[in-house]
């Protein structure tokens, strides 16, 4: 089988790659993304997935696509690039696919479309997202359901993963499991406000077995490794790989998001990017629990349990820092 991954130099598409490179006598992957790899430079072409051209010629002989490509940090601007990628990567993709007949594609959306503190959404619940982010994924959901009226013969699988970590991160779960295991902690909040997180090798496995097994049809599904855990169990977990005594210092709410106003203002002023915003905060302290019964009882079966996830990358990122 012929895949082209679009986008995958980053953290989950390095390790989607890891897997499926395996078995290479029965995938021959090709990644297409605008920063090169530095895993899999070798399979590796520098493309805009935005350019109609180049996507029409890359993505020729190909029998399935991965799309991972999209802007999403919290501070892209201007914010019209979430929606240029996001949406207008989708839309090429999509045009692309069609002029080289692939009819199958996996593309990587996010729980990001349901908005904040929702009661464990599923599926077929509402959206509402509340960033340019979240607003982007779901207008290009809505492109891909509108796509799939007129094409129906196509398979196309959407996955919305919720915030995942794993050993070699950098973005947001890597800082806050670097501050925590710091022992220079700020509890904003009570800390009983739980987060579903996704382990990368699990959604790596997940993507594997919908490339095998879910060939038909118009599917969504959430992922998250359950059990969900609150931040103080978090805190726990790191403290006992760690075996590192980490103290609990709580700061109230409000005055969290005053501070973070403030350094809003700052970052406005001086044009700078910040890794504390109100937004950051908003989202730390937010209660993410989602309904991932479907991927589950999909007959997958994850390789790892959340909390083996978790001290595999701790141990793998903060075991040596912190004996020495």
């Amino acid at each position: 089988m012929k895949i082209a991954m679009i986008g995958a130099s980053g953290f989950i598409g390095t390790r989607i790659l890891e897997l499926l490179c395996k078995e290479s006598a029965k995938y021959d992957c090709k990644n297409i993304d605008l920063a090169p790899s530095l895993s899999f430079n070798n399979i590796t072409t520098i493309g805009d997935v935005r350019n109609q051209h180049q996507m029409d010629s890359e993505l020729h002989g190909f029998d399935l696509v991965v799309l991972l490509a999209a802007q999403h940090r919290d501070d892209v601007t201007p914010t019209q690039l979430y929606y240029d990628t996001n949406i207008g990567g989708m839309e090429v993709t999509l045009n692309a696919m069609e002029k080289n007949g692939i009819k199958r594609i996996i593309f990587f959306s996010s729980v990001a479309i349901y908005g904040l503190n929702k009661d464990c959404p599923n599926e077929n619940s509402p959206a509402d997202p509340f960033n340019h982010y979240g607003k982007s994924k779901w207008q290009a959901e809505q492109l891909l359901a509108k796509w799939h009226k007129s094409h129906p013969d196509w398979n196309i699988n959407i996955i919305r993963p919720t915030v995942v970590f794993g050993e070699y991160n950098r973005g947001n779960v890597y800082n806050l499991l670097k501050q925590i295991s710091s022992g220079r902690f700020l509890m904003i909040g009570k800390g009983n406000n739980k987060k579903s997180m996704a382990y990368v090798g699990n959604i790596a496995a997940f993507v594997k077995y919908i490339i095998e097994n879910i060939t038909t049809g118009y599917n969504v599904f959430n992922y998250v490794d359950k059990p969900d855990i609150n931040m103080n169990q978090l805190v726990s977990i790191i403290s006992q790989t760690l075996d590192k005594h980490i103290p609990a210092i709580h700061a109230p709410y409000r005055l969290a998001m005053l501070m973070g106003y403030c350094i809003d203002a700052f970052a406005k002023l001086t044009n700078r990017k910040t890794t504390i915003s109100s937004a950051r905060i908003k989202k730390f302290c937010a209660t993410t629990e989602f309904n991932s019964d479907k991927a589950h009882s999909s007959g997958f079966n994850a390789p790892y349990n959340l909390n083996e996830g978790l001290m595999r990358t701790i141990k793998h990122e903060f075991k040596t820092q912190s004996s020495n």
